[in-house]
């Protein structure tokens, strides 16, 4: 079907959310992982984003709020963010447009009806549920080796949802190996307190391993706003001779999500973390020396964004992706999708949810999907103006790029 100005912006929007997508990362997992598997009213309204925004407001003490039972703080961060006063955010706005597409009732504040309706379920119903509303054909957890429940879990082969795919979390190896090594001596690597040619050799046998026992699509660090590979430090060494030699070997990527700043305020716990603009010079060293690896990057501050899409032109094996954490929110979505639309067409991945609880993919994909529909209505309304002809095929290929293929691509690319 050929476009036109009549016509264009119906299109595109059924085009956009009919398209399936490929979620490349969250922190969500399939029922067989027991625990770990977060979902409903509870889960989502305790959320850390909302607990920070609570906590600017209500005078009590940050250890009060946390000895409390999830379901009272649940209670409490409702009154507040949504009775008491109207919920404007994004964390709150998506709260509503979850229980929206959910068909509930919004407005009738009954937050027992609300945890009802997700009890009526089994763990693997909501996740049939969840996925099909959203659309979401395939998504990548985070899988941390590190931590002692999923490790249990992976030793016993877990059946895994065909839909949720891996990623291995490597950042308590990177950021802190003095105390990475005791868990990798319990599991039987013989790795000793400095990077000798054996315990760089152990490091790089329990990658292998790991990645093999998880399948894992990529390797995953998040690391901070002075993150740099020029300096003699163990994270230097572990990434460049142990890291980036499995990637290369297996041709699995190394994601990086840079500039995230832990715990600004401990009392906060998870919703203690900040962020901060880092230095664009040690991607671009990355991504030069180790020419024959692939790297899917993200980064945290808004200054950096324009910066990180310029590099993206300069180098094939740098795959950008999503609007992270403190930068999924409309309006800067709008503005980086934008940008990086005008100076990479379609070669990147728009976003990803970083869900933690199931729930939020609905909000996180609905509200980012308007965002995403609109920038590419007026991009495709230019190639008009110019006398460019559109068709409803061409398009929905363009789409699937970008929602799907490009991910894919990436991770079979041969360099």
């Amino acid at each position: 079907m050929k476009l036109n100005k009549e016509n264009i912006i119906k299109e595109i929007t059924s085009i956009v959310n009919k398209t399936e997508i490929y979620d490349i990362h969250t922190h969500l997992y399939p029922e067989g992982f027991g625990e770990l598997m977060l979902y409903g009213f509870d889960e989502m309204i305790t959320y850390h984003y909302l607990i920070a925004e609570t906590l600017r407001i209500i005078d009590i003490p940050y250890s009060d709020f946390f000895a409390m039972k999830k379901r009272d703080q649940a209670d409490l961060i409702y009154k507040t963010l949504f009775i008491e006063r109207s919920p404007l955010s994004e964390s709150c706005r998506g709260v509503l447009t979850t229980l929206k597409m959910l068909g509930l009732n919004i407005n009738s504040q009954n937050t027992q009806e609300y945890r009802e309706f997700t009890s009526s379920f089994s763990a693997k119903e909501y996740t049939n549920l969840v996925l099909e509303k959203a659309n979401i054909k395939k998504l990548v957890m985070t899988n941390d080796p590190f931590n002692n429940i999923e490790r249990k879990i992976w030793k016993y082969k877990p059946d895994i949802d065909s839909r949720f795919k891996s990623a291995l979390r490597l950042d308590f190896l990177i950021n802190d190996f003095k105390s990475a090594r005791h868990t990798m001596l319990r599991m039987g690597y013989n790795v000793t307190s400095t990077l000798t040619g054996l315990t760089k050799r152990e490091i790089k046998r329990f990658l292998h391993d790991w990645i093999v026992k998880t399948n894992s699509l990529y390797m995953a660090i998040s690391v901070p706003p002075d993150f740099t590979l020029l300096e003699n430090s163990s994270r230097a060494i572990i990434i460049e001779e142990c890291v980036l030699e499995v990637s290369y070997e297996l041709n699995v990527p190394l994601a990086l999500m840079i500039g995230v700043k832990r715990q600004t305020n401990p009392e906060l716990d998870l919703a203690g973390d900040s962020c901060g603009k880092a230095n664009i010079e040690t991607i671009e060293y990355l991504c030069k020396k180790f020419n024959k690896n692939k790297f899917m990057v993200t980064m945290l501050s808004r200054e950096n964004q324009h910066e990180l899409t310029i590099l993206a032109r300069k180098y094939r094996n740098l795959f950008i992706f999503g609007c992270w954490w403190f930068l999924n929110n409309p309006s800067l979505i709008k503005e980086i999708t934008t940008f990086r639309t005008e100076l990479l067409g379609l070669s990147y991945m728009p976003q990803h949810s970083d869900a933690r609880i199931l729930d939020q993919l609905l909000y996180k994909w609905t509200h980012n999907k308007d965002i995403i529909t609109k920038v590419l209505i007026k991009k495709y309304n230019k190639l008009l103006d110019v006398g460019w002809e559109l068709t409803t095929e061409k398009i929905e290929e363009d789409v699937n790029r970008l929602f799907y293929k490009n991910f894919e691509d990436f991770l079979n690319l041969k360099l």
